[in-house]
């Protein structure tokens, strides 16, 4: 999940980078292209996914066309943002991977 929302981010925001020289298009598709290049490698995912997902959140409101791109581009920042990198990441090898265990219920 984390590398197909960084791999449609970073596609997302060069095709718009390329077609569009107006500068509001610019501030917002620079962080969000390199959230999406953070998510590839895996690193600082929690703060990539929430900047996508703020970000996403914005366009979709002020953007013209289709919104259902930014609506799926936002909903897997805060998905991953949640979830964490994964086991192959960055993240994983600088800080270890997570694992919550539950506690045992006694009765």
């Amino acid at each position: 999940m984390r590398l197909v929302a960084g791999i449609a981010l970073v596609v997302h925001g060069v095709t718009t980078l390329r077609g569009q020289t107006a500068i509001g298009a610019v501030i917002l598709q620079v962080p969000a292209t390199g959230a999406g290049i953070l998510l590839l490698a895996g690193l600082w995912t929690p703060i990539a996914g929430t900047l996508v997902t703020l970000i996403e959140l914005r366009s979709i409101f002020s953007e013209a066309g289709d919104p259902w791109i930014y609506l799926l581009l936002g909903t897997l920042g805060a998905a991953l943002a949640l979830l964490g990198p994964g086991g192959w990441s960055v993240d994983a090898y600088l800080f270890g991977w997570k694992r919550i265990d539950p506690p045992d219920r006694k009765s």
